[in-house]
């Protein structure tokens, strides 16, 4: 079974029409890549827009190590017709304006260069925004209903959030709610920091828009606009919702959230702006990263194409770097139903910029980035049953650990007092709205991974990490996994209690996070 499919690369999942009662919106673009990628530039959907002369397109350098490559590098860009527009020389990426038609052809000839590709198959800017639906509003007579369920200590709308308990959070709250030393990035749309809901847990300092692949600290730069996604607001607060008798609760709602915008206005997550979010997180004292989205325009990148290889090289070099100054890079699966470990996946959507090009491709040799790259927590969504959503991503070998997306309400219904099998979160606008996908089981992980650095804080990320896979409470294959009832398995698990495609190491646990050792 595959989810429904838009160009928008966030993991937010659309459920099927008449399967949920409050339903959430479509926000995920498609499928995987694919076949196997043209290893020739001159046949790859970049070079094709390239040959329209003067087209301008954007482009990531990525330096050979070695002293003095950089400036030499440099220099071959501008002689190749290039501009650039930031150099990252802390690891060797520089992010490039151009109109030559040959520019990636031939700077790629230059000394000093390791790869280098165009970040997208659309000119600048990128293209309009597409009607993809909206959130499922909570109304004033839902809100009111649910405030009467809650007992002291929750917030008024804690009684609708069934993921809480599932990862054993309102247990961890009674321990502790986190350290305001510990700072998540939210690496997405952008996030409303006047929520009432996460207002008083926003870390300016740590928050940008990384749009254009350079910075830019304008105070609320890393808002959305009003024709924006509600994505990243609904992620951070997801995560570190304050406890503080508005709304919903948190995973970890004592630490700090900040916002890095990477999205285009349409939705794109070009590899530039990414590679900006992962080092500015990296050098701003952020302590976990959330990325619930693929980078665009591919949703595989393989290694034989120039420009997706390139694209590749560029975002691994900047989580490694964050990862390497103490950040945990928490990733979504994604939201096709695709086994992540098979020999091939068909992808109908990639370039999901311009005209897709249908392709097999080998998910071990064409990456979905950065969900599938070096250090990345992979994570799987489950719903309010406690299986595997309808829609995750799975494969044996590249989960890591599953906690709540959410799914179909007929599928997986939730326990009352909560009605929606979705996830329920803050949206622009002071309101709160159901989503679901594996972009919501990314927070609720990167939320546990909070409250792991708050109990340790001098604990190296890969100390997090390894105590985030120790602590995850181990669960098996479901086997068979017939979501629909329909009588035919819709996805096979293989693995074994400890460790499977379907689960990872286990559904995180947020209690062992704030009590263990």
């Amino acid at each position: 079974m595959t989810s429904p499919r838009t160009h928008w690369s966030r993991r937010t999942v659309a459920i099927p029409a008449g399967l949920a009662i409050t339903a959430a919106l479509a926000f995920l673009p498609g499928t995987a890549a694919a076949t196997t990628a043209p290893s020739a530039d001159a046949a790859s959907p970049a070079a094709a827009l390239r040959s329209a002369a003067g087209t301008p397109l954007s482009y990531v350098v990525n330096v050979r190590p070695g002293h003095g490559n950089a400036a030499k590098v440099k220099e071959a860009i501008t002689r190749a017709g290039g501009t650039v527009v930031k150099a990252y020389d802390q690891i060797g990426v520089i992010v490039v304006h151009s109109s030559d038609d040959a520019f990636a052809k031939t700077i790629r000839k230059a000394k000093g260069v390791q790869s280098a590709g165009a970040t997208r198959t659309a000119p600048l800017p990128a293209q309009s925004t597409k009607d993809v639906g909206t959130p499922k509003a909570l109304t004033g007579a839902q809100a009111k209903a649910a405030s009467t369920r809650a007992v002291a200590g929750e917030d008024p709308l804690q009684p609708l959030q069934w993921d809480l308990p599932a990862i054993k959070a309102d247990k961890a709250h009674k321990k502790t709610l986190g350290s305001k030393e510990v700072t998540v990035a939210v690496i997405d749309t952008g996030v409303d920091d006047t929520h009432p809901d996460l207002a008083p847990n926003f870390d300016r300092a740590a928050s940008v828009n990384c749009v254009t692949g350079k910075p830019d600290t304008t105070d609320g730069a890393w808002r959305p606009s009003a024709e924006e996604s509600p994505h990243g607001t609904h992620v951070a607060g997801e995560i570190a919702a304050a406890k503080n008798g508005v709304g919903v609760t948190g995973v970890a709602p004592g630490v700090k959230v900040s916002g890095i915008k990477v999205s285009t206005t349409a939705g794109f997550f070009y590899t530039e702006s990414v590679v900006c979010g992962f080092i500015w997180a990296a050098e701003h004292g952020v302590d976990v990263t959330n990325n619930s989205y693929y980078t665009d325009p591919w949703m595989f990148n393989c290694k034989d194409d120039p420009d997706q290889k390139a694209l590749v090289d560029a975002i691994t070099r900047a989580s490694l770097y964050a990862e390497k100054k103490g950040t945990v890079n928490v990733a979504a699966a994604g939201n096709s139903n695709f086994d992540l470990a098979a020999d091939t996946i068909n992808d109908t959507t990639s370039p999901n910029d311009s005209t897709p090009v249908e392709r097999d491709i080998d998910p071990s040799e064409c990456l979905d980035a950065p969900t599938q790259l070096p250090g990345v927590v992979t994570v799987a969504s489950t719903g309010a049953k406690g299986i595997k959503s309808s829609f995750s991503n799975y494969g044996r070998g590249v989960i890591d650990i599953a906690a709540p997306g959410g799914d179909s309400t007929a599928y997986q219904p939730p326990r009352a007092p909560a009605t929606s099998g979705l996830i329920l979160g803050p949206v622009p606008g002071g309101q709160w709205a159901y989503m679901a996908g594996t972009s919501m089981a990314s927070p609720h992980v990167a939320g546990v991974a909070a409250l792991i650095k708050s109990t340790h804080p001098h604990a190296s990320a890969a100390k997090v990490k390894a105590l985030l896979a120790a602590q995850a409470d181990r669960t098996p294959c479901t086997d068979p996994y017939d979501i629909d009832g329909d009588g035919k398995a819709d996805a096979v698990c293989e693995g074994g209690k400890n460790r499977n495609g379907f689960y990872g190491v286990g559904i995180a646990d947020a209690l062992d996070a704030v009590t263990k050792k």
